[in-house]
């Protein structure tokens, strides 16, 4: 082991190394040297220094380039490596292990023998990149420590500015054999870019907590500590009994300067970001959180301390404070957007008119340039990212990096929903919560998206991509974490995406705003709700004064009706299918899931028969319709 080390590092490199008091890291890092062959190995502690270098050599490579303003760069993934590649994402098992029909699996030896055989002299002609880094606050329970081989410096540089430095973490731990481990090589490049993506393999193998990933450059592949080693935590935690999330964490501003801290989890392209951005508040997260009890209370930080986020549609009027960020100095990596002469950046949905030129994803670019399919190529791929230290911004709350974590005063869950939920609601407790309103989560493809509009696609806790267990284990995990904590906190929906008969939708942009006011004060108790045969509604009165105190609007009556009148009909056809997913696509369902969606659909039916299918919340105000929840 020493021998290979010594033989590929500078004393330099071997010395940091060397440092942590960990065998078993050195066995796995010297594996891999010996197979990879890099022509050399960087080992970067998270110091300034080290950073600049990796850095300056995201230029040197070429995998970056530098654009007109200070500290932004731009790169390129290969014109059909900009998205998760899921069909090649594969946990490894063990004969005999199943993780069920809903997730992609591959037999342990088969997988392994694949990638080594893929990863075999991959980084000949290149640099591996050993970077150490920590989930999570530093030097806290929430910790874990992470190490990433790359041979890309692009992802290195991503992943300096998304996750802290873990490497005084590990000297701090020394012998623990807790760390994640991530291998990722670009595989042979041509242009610049991986040429065989045919051979995109990310392997996931989580008896070993390692993540193995080749032939690909896309961040949503290759920056481990992301999606990919998210479902390591998963798999950790479901063992270790807390949670790991696709949630942003933020600070709702209540009365006399109270910040309650809310979670939130939305499928893509539903809000999420918009919602953990929202001018006045403060942004903790907006991917990933870890959620522990403590002391009877739950508690969550933020995984990362950067943003690995969706450009399409960010724009001045709805996006202020990002937007002035992606306008200012500042450490940003720009990937697949269009760069102009003047070597600014555009992308779909940005203000200003289209550039009539430039250099994109698919080379030298003009309006109405089109594939080898003869499909037409957008100045940026819908795809296209920005990658930044959350510090840029200037809503960052104060406790990113608090060791303790934030105490968590709601949970939010949202989907694109055209047809069925209101606006927001709060669930009745925990576990109507967790069944209604988390592992009922669907939300709506859309045409511009994903090709064909309105499907509905299942999505548990917005976090189905991800899971490394089992759909039944995962809300067991969900109901059980509720039971010991004292006073848990409230469960909210909420839908931005609510029309009418006609199909226009009935929530403004900015109305978002008022939900999260809403649900602070509902956290707190300050306000009453109405109940209803799926949750407690806000009040009329409470909604137009906090629309004329928050937006400075009227809020008619009429439209506070229409927006949270119950559509019974396709509440029951929701439940309708919720139950046959489970029941049919979905291994152990814990069986109190069908008892708590039966007694919803008896409310709902006992509603429909006495006021019809469509009800408005008033006529619940004071009825002594049996609404046990």
């Amino acid at each position: 082991m020493k021998n290979v080390l010594q033989e590929k590092l500078r004393k330099e490199n071997y010395e940091k190394l060397l440092a942590i008091d960990n065998p078993v890291l050195h066995r796995f890092i010297a594996k891999y040297v010996e197979l990879c062959n890099p022509d050399e190995v960087f080992v970067c502690t998270g110091s300034s220094e080290d950073i600049r270098y990796i850095r300056e050599q995201s230029i040197l490579s070429g995998e970056e380039r530098k654009l007109a303003t200070e500290g932004h760069t731009v790169h390129f993934d290969g014109y059909y490596d900009q998205a998760r590649n899921e069909k090649n994402t594969k946990f490894l098992l063990p004969r005999g292990a199943d993780l069920g029909p809903n997730i992609n699996t591959i037999g342990k030896e088969e997988g392994l023998g694949e990638i080594h055989v893929l990863l075999k002299n991959a980084m000949r002609g290149y640099q591996m990149y050993v970077c150490f880094f920590c989930l999570g606050p530093t030097n806290s329970e929430f910790s874990l420590p992470c190490v990433q081989l790359t041979d890309s410096s692009y992802v290195a540089h991503s992943s300096v500015l998304l996750y802290r430095s873990g490497y005084e973490e590990s000297k701090r731990l020394g012998s623990s054999q807790a760390f994640f481990k991530f291998l990722h090589s670009e595989g042979e490049l041509e242009g610049g870019v991986s040429k065989n993506i045919h051979q995109r393999r990310i392997y996931i193998d989580i008896q070993e907590d390692t993540v193995y990933s080749t032939n690909t450059q896309y961040g949503g592949n290759t920056i481990g500590h992301k999606k990919l080693a998210m479902r390591l935590a998963i798999h950790r935690a479901s063992k270790e009994h807390w949670l790991t999330e696709h949630m942003f964490l933020m600070g709702v501003h209540g009365p006399e300067g109270r910040v309650s801290y809310f979670t939130g989890a939305f499928p893509s392209l539903c809000g999420k970001t918009s919602t953990s951005m929202i001018k006045g508040e403060t942004i903790v997260g907006d991917d990933i959180a870890y959620l522990r009890k403590k002391n009877g209370k739950m508690r969550a930080v933020n995984v990362e301390k950067g943003i690995f986020g969706i450009l399409q549609g960010v724009n001045s009027k709805d996006d202020p404070i990002l937007w002035k960020t992606l306008h200012n100095p500042g450490e940003i990596i720009f990937s697949n957007v269009l760069v102009t002469e003047e070597k600014s950046v555009y992308w779909i949905g940005k203000d200003g008119e289209i550039p009539k030129k430039g250099f994109n994803h698919s080379g030298e670019w003009t309006p109405g340039k089109k594939d080898d399919q003869g499909n037409e190529i957008q100045p940026s791929h819908r795809n296209a990212r920005f990658t930044l230290d959350l510090k840029l911004l200037e809503n960052l709350d104060s406790e990113l990096n608090n060791p303790e974590g934030v105490l968590v005063s709601g949970i939010i869950y949202g989907g694109r929903d055209s047809d069925t939920w209101v606006p927001v609601e709060e669930s009745f407790d925990w576990v109507h919560g967790v069944i209604t309103k988390g592992a009922s989560l669907e939300s709506e493809t859309t045409a511009a998206a994903l090709g064909k509009e309105g499907v509905r696609k299942f999505n548990p806790m917005a976090n189905l991509s991800f899971l490394s267990i089992p759909i039944g284990e995962y809300i067991k995990d969900h109901l059980n974490f509720g039971r010991p904590l004292r006073d848990p906190p409230p469960i909210f929906s909420v839908n931005y995406f609510l029309k009418d008969s006609k199909g226009d939708f009935l929530n403004e942009k900015d109305d978002k705003v008022v939900w999260l006011k809403w649900m602070e004060l509902r956290s707190h108790k300050e306000v009453g709700a109405i109940k209803t045969p799926t949750g407690f509604m806000p009040k009329y009165q409470d909604l137009k004064r906090l629309f004329k105190e928050v937006l400075d609007r009227d809020y008619p009556e009429e439209k506070y009706v229409e927006q949270f009148t119950i559509r019974i009909p396709e509440n029951l056809a929701k439940i309708e299918r919720i139950k046959e997913i489970y029941k049919t696509k979905v291994r152990d369902t814990p069986q109190i899931v069908f008892e708590v969606l039966e007694e919803q659909k008896r409310r709902l039916n006992g509603a429909r028969k006495k006021y019809g299918d469509y009800v408005a919340p008033d006529k619940f105000s004071n009825d002594a319709l049996e609404l046990r929840g």
